[in-house]
């Protein structure tokens, strides 16, 4: 694999990906969450925005322009360099780069990449070793091919608003970009597993991971349900995710999350509310299988009785009977909750420009190769010369690229 540079940057643990080095074309969320998480194992990402840098620069709030905090929760473990890759001398760059690296990466629609000729087949042509990885929004086998994609569009095609409006009458997104990172985790693992296949044979490869057929088995895996089987023996849909009592139960004060699964729960929650005798309780709440049967009649049932406590007792009730239970967050109490407190989850980091910045950090615990976070989000174009000369450019081609217009230096872009 390549060797990733040295620098006088503050030292961390190198990470299980120490030494790989990718390419990283990706913009908005789904790729650049990918990418990040492998610069958190180690890996030595370069990002080559555009002139106008990555899309989530400009979503506020920002302490400065080009520095919004989506783009600073997505883009640590970084370098960034301006590219125009329409100049002839910005593709040669990427040509340049893709030719000592690992991966590449983008989420560039493929008639665009088609033009730009930045294809797998271009960039396999010069580095056979290489791991080129497509984020696009639909396979390119298939009719919906080549057309524009995003989060919310993903969701809709997926189902997941109508899911959604089944139980409260309206279909609304998901408030977090789901599609994108979910997509963006199984990006990861799809390029963690080239890399493997090529360090076993010596053979670079490329691989589409797509938005809409990622989403779809995601959604399909819970609800295809009846038409599992041929012919269908039911509609789709898991009735119990689809039960309109399955939701944060309201008690006498409050909300409180709590779930009694099995045989051994109920009895438990049947015994602290004085249920404990079987022929005194509706059948339908009496085994798992009457349960599982009956969703919404069991999900109605337990709502209106946590309506007769406080969250405080049942806290201490759930507590007690060992039922699994939580309380119902909100964003603050979700940032300063005290177990991801205990365990450095949210860990700060020092920016040149924005100061001290909060981010959510890796999760994973590693005894020998840790993750971690060794850079800040950089500035749009920060390390453009940087990456040229180690890319072998001599000071004469990086001062053409910038005359052309090819290279653009930060605070010119």
């Amino acid at each position: 694999m390549s060797q990733a540079p040295t620098s006088d940057r503050p030292s961390a643990p190198a990470g299980p990906l120490a030494g790989v080095r990718i390419i990283d074309l990706t913009s908005v969320m789904m790729g650049p969450y990918a990418t990040m998480i492998l610069g958190d194992y180690g890996a030595d990402v370069i990002k080559v925005e555009s002139p106008d840098g990555d899309v989530m620069r400009h979503a506020a709030p920002m302490r400065h322009p080009a520095m919004g905090a989506m783009y600073l929760q997505g883009n640590r473990n970084k370098r960034s360099i301006v590219l125009d890759l329409k100049k002839a001398g910005g593709r040669a760059a990427v040509l340049r780069l893709a030719a000592a690296a690992d991966v590449f990466v983008h989420n560039v629609r493929p008639a665009a990449v088609a033009r730009l000729k930045l294809g797998a087949d271009d960039l396999l042509a010069i580095n056979p070793r290489l791991v080129y990885a497509s984020l696009h929004g639909f396979g390119e086998t298939g009719p919906y091919a080549g057309r524009p994609a995003y989060d919310d569009l993903i969701q809709g095609l997926t189902a997941l608003p109508a899911l959604t409006g089944s139980i409260t009458g309206e279909p609304r997104y998901s408030p977090a970009t789901m599609a994108d990172r979910i997509v963006g985790l199984n990006a990861v693992h799809a390029i963690l597993a080239a890399l493997f296949h090529r360090e076993r044979t010596g053979e670079g490869q490329a691989i589409e991971i797509p938005m809409f057929e990622t989403m779809a088995q995601f959604v399909l895996g819970d609800h295809m349900a009846g038409r599992s089987f041929e012919p269908p023996i039911g509609p789709p849909g898991y009735s119990r995710l689809l039960s309109p009592d399955r939701r944060p139960y309201q008690t006498s004060d409050g909300y409180i999350c709590a779930l009694v699964y099995s045989d051994k729960q109920w009895n438990a929650f049947f015994a602290k509310i004085g249920l404990a005798d079987e022929a005194g309780r509706d059948p339908r709440l009496n085994s798992i299988s009457a349960r599982t049967r009956n969703y919404d009649f069991v999900y109605d049932w337990f709502s209106q009785m946590m309506k007769t406590r406080s969250t405080a007792e049942w806290m201490r009730f759930f507590e007690e009977a060992d039922i699994p239970h939580a309380p119902l967050h909100d964003l603050d109490g979700l940032i300063d909750d005290p177990h991801l407190a205990a365990v450095g989850l949210i860990q700060s980091l020092e920016h040149p420009t924005e100061g001290t910045l909060r981010v959510a950090g890796p999760v994973a615990t590693w005894s020998r190769t840790p993750p971690s976070i060794r850079t800040y989000p950089p500035n749009l174009g920060e390390h453009g010369r940087e990456i040229l000369r180690e890319a072998g450019l001599a000071e004469t081609e990086i001062a053409a690229l910038i005359a052309e217009g090819a290279l653009i230096e930060p605070g010119s872009c």
